[in-house]
């Protein structure tokens, strides 16, 4: 009996690692696994602070130069799906209403967009899942709902929208008997419906951000998203280069959505400028590179469109800089919030120009210096006003 326990215990026993932790619960995957201690040093050592020194005169202070915030811990993931997020919210939009709205002549466009809206929806969960790095954590943000987090209830369009796109795929792909193709064109209504935020709730969740460069282009950010994912869509469409009255609808959308996409680029440029360090990311190094080459993709995709929208390999060319010009817009602001998070001062002169919380609440009283103050502790009660 007793040689029974000790080989049962033995098996029981965790890995001896040091930590005595489970290898498997404690591995690191999804976004902490890229933190990293970048200096080591001896636990004894103990790091002594240099004197602060005086900023020179009209130089904003920092804290020794230390970045104020940490650097978003997003992989390469994320900017990949809000394309791939955006692209499938306007393709369901577009169906739906194509379905609503259309003749018979609009058949093959519902068709094709209920799977490009499902094929998105399920590459867009697997990008999630994957920066996150397991799927348990994706449904531990089901657990609740809380409108006031963009992120929990971005989780909950994308459930929604992956569910209902998923049925309204089925009779596309398999046709079948009325029923089930009723319940189909039902959830395509509703994946419709769910598709018109799924274009622009990851503007709303960058902005909700304390980065300077995506908490100040707040107001800009979800329009260009959402005109951004119709010209995606737009551009698709002429890629695969059908001639029928559902293409040339696309071809329409694509050049309004073209347009709204280039005219918000500029918009948001002007937004965050209105604190010249914030900007710099979009007009300094390889961001800066990269923002400039989506605005000219994009232009010169609006160009051929509305050049030559009959040639069926000028609306190729223009498909494939659109949707270039879409991705490159989507990686320069991801990497362009990185280089913000790591610049100390753009933090700090962003909340000395008051376009930090204090605008957001709208509760923004008048504006007191501390000359002002120190003045007023010194008058005497006859000095002060009534």
């Amino acid at each position: 009996m007793k040689r029974f326990l000790d080989e049962a215990r033995r098996e029981t026993t965790l890995p001896e690692d040091g930590r005595n932790i489970d290898s498997e619960l404690g591995r690191l995957a999804g976004e902490g696994a890229l933190q990293r201690v970048r200096e080591l040093e001896p636990a004894v050592a103990r790091r002594e602070w240099p004197e602060p020194l005086p900023s020179p005169p009209g130089e904003i202070p920092t804290y020794y130069g230390v970045p104020a915030l940490k650097e978003p811990v997003w992989k390469w993931y994320i900017p990949a799906y809000f394309y791939v997020g955006g692209l499938s919210g306007a393709a369901a939009v577009v169906g739906a209403s194509a379905d609503l709205f259309g003749d018979r002549g609009m058949t093959r466009l519902s068709r094709q967009c209920r799977i490009v809206a499902a094929t998105g929806a399920a590459a867009s969960a697997a990008l999630l899942i994957a920066d996150l790095g397991r799927p348990e954590r994706f449904l531990n943000m089901l657990r609740v709902f809380r409108p006031s987090s963009p992120m929990n209830v971005g989780t909950w369009f994308l459930s929604a929208f992956g569910t209902l796109s998923g049925l309204a795929a089925f009779p596309a792909l398999f046709p079948t008997a009325s029923p089930l193709r009723r319940v189909g064109d039902m959830a395509w209504i509703g994946a419709g419906l769910v598709g018109l935020p799924m274009t622009g709730y990851t503007g709303v969740l960058l902005a909700d951000t304390a980065v300077p460069i995506w908490q100040g282009a707040r107001r800009s950010l979800p329009v260009l998203f959402s005109s951004s994912g119709a010209a995606s869509l737009a551009s698709v469409f002429d890629l695969l280069g059908h001639e029928d009255p559902g293409a040339e609808v696309t071809h329409r959308v694509g050049i309004v959505a073209k347009a709204t996409e280039l005219a918000m680029t500029v918009a948001l440029e002007r937004e965050v400028a209105q604190v010249p360090r914030v900007a710099r990311p979009l007009r300094t190094g390889f961001t800066g590179t990269l923002w400039r080459s989506a605005q000219i993709a994009t232009a010169a995709s609006l160009v051929l469109s509305v050049a030559a929208p009959k040639r069926n390999w000028v609306r190729r060319v223009a498909g494939v800089l659109g949707i270039a010009g879409a991705l490159a817009m989507r990686f320069s602001l991801f990497h362009a919030g990185k280089r913000s998070a790591r610049d100390a001062k753009a933090t700090f002169e962003q909340q000395r120009a008051g376009h930090g919380a204090a605008e957001v609440v709208g509760r923004r009283g008048p504006q007191v210096s501390s000359a002002d103050t120190l003045n007023e502790g010194s008058r005497t009660d006859s000095e002060r006003p009534e």
